[in-house]
């Protein structure tokens, strides 16, 4: 490993079971800045004192191989799992950012200027106005959440216990789903990437005249629409096909059970609005309202419609601000 022959695991251990006080004896002492809380401080100690010869800086962190993130992770005591650009991004917010204050709720406070910085630094699309570069943002914050910010509780506990570079099992997530015998193999199919653009896009339009708080439970809630994706298309699968009162009403049980902030009534509406035209275009039945029995293979007048929907939200948007 290319990092383990240049790390002072005494020290490093000193680092993270070090308390506040006595890391910032430690800063003064060798003229580092002893400002902010305890995970940036002692993040600022390991870049100095122990990774002294790596370049962390946004450049440096784009030159790095996979492998090579994964051993800078790990010296600094947080998830170093997940793909190049996960890594990359989770290390420069590590290295940037104090996890405390930079959230999906703290982003609504950020000018566009500063969101699409952070897009920037981030790998993201810069195109779009405030809304949509939060909503990238968001995106980002939720999939890295409790992967950065502050070490693994058992190094802040007990320091280095083994080997810092042992191999760690994989984790695998397993999503429940219905044991019903369902045959309705399309549900399973992969969603087209416009149709998870289009909505995406359909949940933040108009967000500008709502509320911070709003926003931000739109955001969070925006930043997980595969999950929205992949839970509508497991309804649909459990009851077979078919998309109504009923499905809307399960899919608001799953989401409060995930903790999903849909108590406010323009959240949920919105939810439900953007699950509806999944489902639509899943080629779901409509129980109610306009029935469309669509086909799989019809996926471009399906993705046709629902940009044509969002047309008319746009208008409708319009009107109330004019």
């Amino acid at each position: 490993m290319f990092v383990s022959m240049r790390v002072d695991h005494e020290l490093l251990s000193e680092l993270y079971t070090g308390r506040l006080q006595n890391l910032r004896q430690r800063a003064e002492k060798s003229g580092i800045p002893k400002s902010g809380s305890v995970e940036v401080l002692r993040a600022r100690l390991i870049s100095n004192q122990i990774l002294m010869d790596m370049d962390l800086s946004w450049e440096g962190i784009q030159a790095m191989s996979h492998m090579e993130m994964r051993d800078i992770l790990k010296v600094f005591g947080i998830k170093s799992s997940g793909s190049h650009k996960e890594r990359r991004q989770r290390l420069w917010l590590h290295l940037n950012y104090d996890s405390r204050r930079m959230t999906i709720e703290n982003l609504a406070e950020m000018n566009r200027e500063d969101l699409h910085e952070m897009c920037k630094k981030l790998e993201l699309d810069l195109t779009g106005n405030r809304t949509v570069l939060m909503g990238r943002v968001a995106g980002v914050l939720t999939s890295q959440v409790n992967g950065w910010g502050r070490i693994k509780r058992s190094l802040r506990r007990n320091g280095l216990q083994s080997s810092l570079f042992q191999e760690e099992e994989s984790e695998i997530i397993v999503e429940k789903t219905p044991t019903a015998k369902i045959s309705v193999e399309m549900f399973h199919a992969v969603p087209a990437e416009a149709l998870l653009e289009d909505a995406g896009d359909s949940l933040l339009i108009g967000l500008d005249n709502q509320p911070s708080h709003v926003q931000g439970d739109m955001l969070t809630i925006h930043a997980r629409v595969d999950d929205l994706e992949r839970m509508v298309g497991t309804i649909l699968r459990g009851h077979g096909g078919g998309w109504g009162d009923s499905e809307k009403d399960l899919l608001l049980r799953l989401a409060d059970r995930r903790g999903w902030p849909i108590g406010e009534k323009f959240v949920r509406h919105r939810m439900l609005m953007v699950a509806t035209n999944i489902a639509e275009a899943k080629g779901a039945a409509l129980v109610s309202g306009d029935s469309h029995n669509l086909m799989a293979g019809d996926s471009e007048s399906t993705i046709d419609r629902i940009r044509s929907k969002l047309s008319i939200l746009d208008s409708q948007s319009d009107q109330k601000q004019s």
